[in-house]
């Protein structure tokens, strides 16, 4: 009897522990239920929110948070996750947290700009946003964030391209100006008249020489080259260019010298290659000293997606610098202004070389060691070969939209320095 009793009272423990334990797993369950998760927070989550107001934020572009009472996060968009908002269920922005409490409290809608630091780059980046606060029915506050890190970066851009535009414009517009008040006072003298006219057209041609090229590089930033392309050959390529530098390296007593160019052609059009390349042989021949050489070399070579023609002009002139050769194609970037301005530079060359092999799917690199000179080199698809290019589509590179730089190409030879030309 005893031990009947000993094994019901056994058996009532464990049945008793056995629905205790069951009854925390039960309520642990719930809670965890309840606590907001990664997958849970998304579009797709089931949220406690206004009606209608879940199939809204899932078609808004900006990155939504919706928050309760107690600054927990209910919803968030994935690309809220992506810019590093949320955390852990909690918004991680502390000033738009302060902004959400103050819009809870007083039901005031709140906008403001942010410069948050860029997750995983390490190099103190900034993402610029603009957050946007507003009470969502009565007891949720959403929050609107727009990137705009791109805008601003376009914005700097643009900025700097029209106060470079404006000053180059301003300097032969003031000398013109200065010069012709120089004429009329010296018009009584004859030899003085015809000095001053003489600069005068020289500041006419730098500043026909700038207009031109800013709207080339207007025009090559914002054509389809490949719209009206077809097969060049490179041979004619080079003559143009050639033809188009005679004069002046016929001043300087340069020898220009070219060869493995027959029987080559590239894809693309023609009128901005020929530009293309006669900018790169005319800086060549402006920067080198009198009584050297000039080279331009053309050859095939294989790459993934298909052959490339890599056309490459060296000169034995003043070279550049490591710190320069990094920003020699942007727009209105002298290495030597002093030199630039003798030769009637106007800085936006090498930008529109960039910009033409950029939208014919190719790239410009540059070569150059101080003393010895420079190599730069043009590589273009070979006639017939458009890489990655879909009728009616963007510019493709490896895969990738690519409208502004260049891609990657198998290891090859480089072209010999300077010296070892031909």
């Amino acid at each position: 009897m005893d031990v009947n009793a000993a094994v019901a009272a056994a058996a009532a423990i464990a049945g008793l522990c056995t629905g205790v334990i069951a009854m925390l797993a039960f309520r642990w369950s719930e809670r965890e239920q309840k606590r907001p998760t990664r997958t849970s927070l998304r579009p797709d989550g089931n949220a406690a929110l206004p009606p209608g107001v879940d199939t809204v934020l899932s078609v808004l572009s900006s990155s939504a948070v919706v928050l309760d009472e107690s600054d927990s996060v209910v919803k968030a968009s994935s690309a809220a996750y992506a810019l590093g908002l949320v955390r852990g269920g909690r918004l991680a922005v502390e000033p738009m947290l302060h902004m959400a409490r103050d819009t809870r409290r007083d039901g005031e809608i709140r906008q403001g700009e942010l410069d948050l630091p860029r997750r995983g780059t390490g190099r103190g980046e900034v993402l610029a946003v603009s957050a946007r606060v507003a009470p969502l029915g009565s007891r949720l506050v959403l929050l609107l964030v727009e990137d705009l890190t791109e805008a601003r970066r376009i914005e700097a851009v643009r900025r700097d391209f029209v106060a470079n535009v404006s000053h180059e414009l301003k300097t032969p517009v003031g000398a013109l100006s200065l010069l012709s008040e120089a004429v009329m006072d010296a018009s009584d003298d004859p030899e003085a008249v015809q000095r001053f006219a003489g600069r005068m057209e020289i500041e006419a041609t730098r500043l026909t020489n700038l207009v031109q090229e800013l709207i080339d590089l207007s025009r090559v930033q914002n054509d389809d080259p490949l719209e009206d392309a077809e097969p060049v050959r490179v041979e004619q390529l080079v003559a143009e260019a050639v033809d188009r530098c005679r004069q002046q390296a016929g001043s300087k007593q340069i020898t220009m010298a070219s060869g493995g160019a027959d029987g080559l052609s590239v894809w693309g059009n023609r009128s901005q290659l020929a530009a293309a390349l006669g900018n790169l042989v005319e800086n060549a021949v402006n920067y080198s000293p009198a009584r050297t050489r000039v080279g331009i070399a053309a050859r095939k070579i294989a790459a993934p997606g298909g052959d490339l023609i890599e056309i490459a002009v060296t000169d034995q002139g003043i070279g550049i610098s490591e710190k320069d050769r990094e920003r020699v194609f942007e727009r209105f970037y002298r290495v030597d202004p002093a030199r630039s301005r003798a030769t009637g530079g106007t800085g936006l060359g090498l930008a529109i070389v960039k910009h033409v092999a950029a939208s014919h799917g190719g790239e410009v690199t540059v070569w150059s060691s101080e003393g010895q000179g420079s190599t730069f080199t043009l590589r273009l698809p070979e006639s017939g070969v458009v890489r990655g290019r879909t009728t009616g589509g963007p510019l493709l590179v490896n895969g990738a939209v690519d409208d502004d730089g260049p891609y990657e190409t198998d290891s090859y030879e480089p072209f010999p320095a300077p010296e070892a030309l031909p």
